[in-house]
Formats: structure tokens, sequence, C-alpha cells
């Protein structure tokens, strides 16, 4: 019995043995399979039109957007349009016809006057992913404006602006009279138009609030600062001060922080800074570096798959729908410096 057991448990082994290598063998090949795949497969071209790669805001956004690609597969080839809509439109025909691309991201200086082509690349079976700003006449929606779009990753304007005046009404809780320096960015750009209408629209009914002297930050703290100077100059009794947080960062070297309040847009790390340590009031954040990850991310998937992400705006996923005030400025980090 005892013989038999030890054979038995002999032949358990040796089975075991072969059972376990075939296993092995299997998962080695498998894995190598996967690997080889990954090793083999065409990287996605992709071309990426930068509104200027040198603005503190777009910086951190092309970063994500390199990043993803790596990890993704994708090559990017980038096009600096440097705040020219003329160059950004003459690079969008190129990488639409030049045959050198599978997928075109785009960030637009003038949203509209870029449809046209962007028509033609979808047509010549390029995906398109629009990025941060609008493409298209509505710039109260997240939803892609142009049929065929792969992807539209973007902030909407008219609630940035909503949220700069809820945070102004807030601001304006405590003063009887209080009289509001507005910093555009581009005061003619539709981008402005759209956020001061937003900011309107919520403070309208406030009888405390006017806004009683405007100025351009060129998205600039140094002009915002000139800015601010020329207002308070023109009218002393400002007592509070709003646009984007590049124009704050001016507004902040110049006013009396006893005596005016600052209130900006944008989320970088110098307004939550500015927020969290009381020389500001607010801010509302925006998510450049998610925007360009999301992009990428969108425009490999349409490329291997088909399939296009839709409409997303990235603040929907962070906490009080980005209003940063003191109270919960520690839930909420910069994506760009400011």
């Amino acid at each position: 019995m005892n013989g038999n057991s030890a054979a038995l448990r002999r032949r358990i082994a040796v089975v075991a043995v072969m059972v376990g290598a075939l296993v092995s063998v299997a998962v080695w090949s498998g894995a190598a399979a996967g690997a080889s795949a990954r090793s083999t497969a065409k990287p996605v071209r992709i071309a990426y039109l930068s509104f200027a790669v040198a603005n503190s805001y777009d910086a951190p956004m092309l970063a994500a957007a390199k990043a993803a690609a790596a990890k993704g597969g994708a090559k990017i080839t980038v096009f600096d349009a440097n705040n020219d809509p003329k160059a950004q439109f003459s690079q969008l025909q190129t990488a639409a016809t030049s045959k050198q691309y599978d997928a075109i991201i785009v960030q637009p200086i003038f949203g509209t006057g870029l449809i046209s082509v962007v028509k033609q690349a979808i047509k010549n079976k390029i995906k398109v992913v629009n990025m941060d700003q609008e493409l298209g006449a509505n710039l109260g929606t997240a939803k892609p404006q142009v049929p065929g779009l792969s992807g539209n990753v973007v902030f909407v304007p008219t609630l940035i602006g909503q949220h700069l005046g809820q945070l102004v009404v807030k601001a304006c809780a405590s003063k009887s009279s209080c009289n509001v320096g507005y910093l555009f960015d581009i005061k003619a750009s539709a981008l402005d138009v759209a956020i001061r209408g937003g900011f309107d629209k919520a403070v309208a009914g406030h009888g405390n609030i006017k806004v009683v002297a405007e100025g351009e930050s060129f998205f600039t703290p140094a002009t915002g600062l000139k800015a601010v100077q020329t207002m308070l100059t023109a009218n002393a009794a400002i007592n509070l001060v709003a646009g984007s947080d590049q124009g704050i960062e001016g507004a902040v070297q110049v006013v009396d922080k006893s005596k005016v309040t600052l209130v900006g847009y944008g989320g970088s790390a110098a307004g939550l800074k500015g927020v969290a340590d009381g020389s500001w009031y607010g801010t509302v954040m925006q998510l450049p570096a998610s925007e360009g990850r999301i992009a990428v991310q969108c425009a490999i998937k349409a490329v291997r798959t088909g399939k296009g992400c839709g409409g997303i705006d990235p603040v929907d996923a962070v906490p009080d729908a980005g209003v940063v005030t003191k109270a919960n400025v520690a839930k909420f980090k910069g994506e760009w410096p400011g």
C-alpha cells in the first residue's frame, strides 16, 4: 500500500510539473503576442494646432497632450499659430490636405473661421477633435457643432461668465455700492463677448453692482496691471476688479487689497494661491492640462475604433462646479501657473 502511494504521488508530481510548464508557455506566448501587437501597431499621426505654445495656459495643455500621445502610441506634430488666426487657418489647410495625419486636434483662435477646413478634413477621412475654444457660433454648449467631429473638449464661455458673475455677487453682498472695474482679455473677441454676456446675466438685478470702468489685459499680467492703473485713475471709486486670472495677477500688484476685492477666472496656481491667502476673493476653474490629455485620448480612440467622444467639459468633474472661494480652495489644484 505504501509503495503504491509513493508511485501515485510521483505520477501526480510529474503531471503537475507538465501542466505548470504548459501554462507558463501559454502565458508567455500570450504576453509576447500582446507586446508584439503593441510594438507593431502603426502610430497615430496627430497634427496639433495650438493657439499659442508660449502662453502659460497653453504650455501645460501641450505637455499633457504629449504625455497622452506617448502612452497611447501616437505621434504629435505641433503647429504654433502664435495668436495669429490667418496663420492657424493656413496650418489647418496644410494638415487637412497633406495626407500626413490620421487626426487633427485644433485649439481655435477664431472658431467659426475654421469650420470650412475642418469639414474638408473630415471629408478626407481625418479624425478631428476640437479643444479648449468653441468651434462654432454657440458659445453656451460643450456639444459638437460640426457634423462628424470626433470630440469637442472645451470649456463653456457663457458658463465661465455666469460663475464669475456669481462670485462677484457674493463678494459684493456686504457692499452697499459695488463699483466694478471689468477686465476683458481681448474685448472684441467672441470669447470675451460670451464671457461678459454670462457675467451680465448673473449680476443683473443686483442694484448695488455697477460696472464703472473697463480695460483689457491681453492675457498678460503686465498689461492687466497697466489697465487697472488706468481704470483706478479714471474712477477712484472702484472697489472690485473682475477678469481672467492673468489680468488679476496684474491687478493684485497695484490695488489696495484692503479696499479693492479681486475676482478672477482660470483656476491657475497663482489664482488658487491668492484665494487661499485671502488676497483674491475667488476664481473659476479651467483645466487646460485635462483638455490636452482628453483631446489626444479622443483622437487616438477615433482613429483606432471609429468612435468619437462627443462633448466634454472637464470642469464637470470637479467639485462645486469649479467655483472657488477660500472656503473650498483646498479641494482644487491648478493645472497652469497663471
